[in-house]
């Protein structure tokens, strides 16, 4: 396996620079940009150990193909999903071709590379049953009336307006009492309009009508135990003590909720476009996949219905 060398400092200054440029221009949030910078430095430093010391952004702009395969091959060796390694290879290309035009060179190696196409992950959602019992589980485990009615309004949100748990986290004071459409910042700070049901508003009324903390206006909605923003583990583990009660697979998380959010509207007959803009999805074929999850599911209960003798 070739050894990994530093990159060349004017190589790190432009890696700086992209990340600082492109998380700007597209709104990055600091774990994306944490990702970029070890995927592309990942790469620098292999290409630096495979062509033979630090030679810089000469050594990029004479990038082959021959190197991307090289370099393809090393992370497979090191255990690298194809999933991670696709992700690497966008974040490399994109470092490349704005480096080359920064400098005036051709990144023709770099902007041809094709990873593998990874297996798409099909969602995994409850079914109806499952998605109403973790809420009116979560209403009744925690021991303070108050953490009980928090939990169930954190869920209500990922399963009736379809939020990530970051997003329902996200939400402060002045939304203690939801208005009928709810404006909700998702990934890349993309903006999208959540119609709110007449269910999850009187789920976080109840919640901020026990809270003994003052929800100010632009303080965080939802408080932990000692008042303080309200942490995505917290709500993961209420999760966890949810699965052991009800039975139900580790696959049902708080995210699962969300997927359960989509996949019950997708049944229903709704919009696969209006779902994506509920959703947040930047990309229709990433809601598709929901699609995939409905069909997965017919073939099931047909199976079940038609047991082969």
């Amino acid at each position: 396996m070739t050894d990994r060398t530093l990159p060349s400092a004017a190589l790190q200054e432009a890696l700086a620079e992209w990340l600082a440029q492109g998380g700007a221009r597209r709104g990055l949030s600091v774990r994306t940009r944490s990702a970029y910078a070890a995927d592309v430095s990942a790469f620098l430093g292999f290409l630096a150990g495979h062509r033979g010391g630090a030679g810089g952004i000469a050594q990029v702009a004479a990038l082959e193909m021959s190197d991307l395969r090289a370099f393809m091959a090393a992370e497979r060796a090191r255990g690298l999903g194809a999933r991670s390694l696709s992700r690497r290879l966008s974040a490399v290309r994109g470092f490349c071709r704005w480096l080359g035009e920064r400098e005036g060179f051709e990144a023709t190696a770099a902007l041809s590379a094709r990873g593998p196409r990874p297996k798409p992950r099909l969602p995994r959602p409850l079914d109806t049953e499952a998605a109403r019992g973790t809420i009116d589980a979560m209403a009744e485990q925690a021991a303070e009336p108050w953490i009980a009615a928090r939990d169930a309004a954190v869920a209500t949100l990922l399963y009736g307006l379809g939020l990530r748990i970051g997003e329902a986290l996200s939400l402060t004071g002045r939304e203690a009492d939801l208005p009928e459409t709810l404006r909700i910042t998702g990934k890349g700070g993309k903006e999208r309009l959540v119609p709110v049901l007449p269910a999850a508003r009187a789920a976080v009324a109840l919640y901020a009508r026990l809270c003994p903390f003052p929800l100010d206006r632009n303080a965080p909605l939802f408080r932990g135990a000692r008042g303080g923003p309200l942490s995505a583990r917290i709500v993961q583990r209420a999760m966890e003590r949810v699965r052991a009660r009800l039975g139900l697979p580790a696959t049902a998380t708080p995210h699962a909720l969300r997927h359960s959010f989509a996949t019950h509207l997708l049944a229903a007959g709704g919009d696969l476009r209006a779902i994506q803009d509920l959703l947040g999805h930047a990309s229709l074929s990433t809601t598709q996949g929901y699609t995939a999850v409905d069909a997965a599911r017919l073939v099931e209960v047909h199976a079940r219905a038609h047991p082969r003798a």
